[in-house]
């Protein structure tokens, strides 16, 4: 009977602790904010790093090409796992969302993202793919312009990479999201089975509260770009697997879930006009070039941030390498001021230059170097959590060189 009895008040405790959770915003910025693309570039979300039951996701393409709709994406990039003779119908447009087909192959002891521009196949089977991988890893930076290679999760448990990165290796995933659930697991079991509780209730909260810097992918970007010029993507790792209730199956988390928590956004300076073969090159191009910068969009619309480095002439965009001149500024500019006390990070070779307390900066660039931006906030948790740092976006390096 007193086990009854306890159990009862846990459960109806569990469930007004509930109730209180669902008040709570996560959100930085308001959500009635209308966003609205930058006045000298457009601003396109995308999701790469995402399966469907074509390997291990649970759902359909099409399934998942809805959710992705639901999500407010731009772009989509299906990336089944070790998939060959992959289905090409799915790209192209649906409705406002762009669809491309890109493959996730296993690779030594990681996983290899590639998609070619041009739809050339990767082979056949695991071998050929392997072989047409070691090809393109073994060429010169940005030797190949028709194919993007990107190495994912490169420090997840049981598939970190060893080694020298290959020059022709275009970029890695500096945020992956089943990277940073894993290491929320080892870093606190109570911790992760705790957000797994309240995920009901505030699907948005569980997710922060599990959130911990990539360190050990920002030593590496902050490594090999003083090297040669390197891309940092933001991925899903969407496959919303399958638990099985009863009759009935919850993914969990779902696609549309997934979608929502970060994303890739290109800046592009002439908009999508859905030609989809022209749109694709440029979110391609985007995409390999670097000119876009990574955001956790749980904590609000990034939409309208810019950051580009002017010089009197010209204006170049993250991703971009230019000579020094003098009189260079790096101008720096959040689409509204954030409700919790925030900072703009500026990094010259790894290390921070400025820390600025302001929407809008315009920092001058002295010397040569490698640069980049990171906007923190500190996001304010309930009960039995406090305030904590979070990164709210990410740009891709600017490559300004003597």
């Amino acid at each position: 009977m007193k086990s009854l009895v306890a159990f009862s008040f846990l459960l109806v405790f569990y469930f007004l602790f509930g109730f209180y959770l669902n008040q709570f915003d996560t959100s930085i910025v308001p959500r009635q904010l209308s966003a609205a693309h930058s006045s000298n570039y457009y601003d396109y979300k995308g999701v790469m790093n995402v399966h469907t039951d074509l390997s291990s996701g649970s759902a359909t393409p099409s399934f998942v090409i809805t959710s992705a709709k639901l999500a407010n994406l731009d772009f989509l990039i299906f990336t089944d796992l070790n998939l060959f003779n992959m289905p090409t119908s799915f790209e192209s447009y649906h409705g406002n969302l762009m669809v491309l087909s890109a493959g996730k192959y296993s690779y030594l002891d990681s996983r290899l993202i590639y998609y070619s521009l041009s739809q050339e196949s990767i082979g056949s089977s695991l071998g050929d793919a392997q072989v047409t991988l070691a090809d393109l890893l073994s060429q010169k930076t940005g030797a190949n312009k028709d194919s993007l290679t990107i190495l994912a999760h490169p420090y997840k448990a049981g598939f970190t990479w060893s080694g020298e990165i290959p020059s022709g290796l275009d970029g890695f995933e500096l945020w992956n999201l089943k990277s940073l659930s894993n290491r929320a697991w080892q870093d606190s079991k109570l911790s992760t089975i705790w957000s797994f509780l309240i995920y009901p209730f505030n699907p948005r909260l569980s997710f922060l509260r599990l959130y911990s810097e990539p360190t050990d992918e920002i030593a590496l970007l902050d490594k090999l770009s003083m090297e040669r010029k390197i891309v940092v993507y933001a991925g899903a790792e969407a496959n919303a697997r399958a638990i099985p209730l009863a009759n009935y199956f919850i993914r969990f988390p779902s696609y549309k879930r997934s979608f929502e928590i970060m994303s890739n956004h290109v800046m592009l300076k002439s908009e999508l006009t859905g030609s989809f073969n022209g749109d694709r090159a440029k979110i391609f191009n985007a995409l390999k070039q670097g000119n876009f910068y990574m955001a956790m969009d749980i904590l609000g619309d990034p939409k309208g941030f810019v950051a580009t480095i002017d010089d009197e002439k010209q204006s170049y965009m993250m991703g971009s390498e230019m000579k020094f001149k003098k009189g260079m500024v790096l101008k720096v500019k959040l689409p509204t001021t954030p409700k919790e006390f925030f900072e703009i990070v500026i990094y010259r070779n790894g290390e921070a230059v400025a820390r600025i307390n302001q929407p809008e900066t315009s920092f001058p660039i002295t010397a040569a170097g490698v640069y980049r931006v990171q906007v923190r906030v500190t996001s304010t948790m309930p009960i039995p959590d406090a305030k904590k740092w979070v990164t709210w976006i990410y740009t891709n390096p600017y490559y300004v060189h003597p």
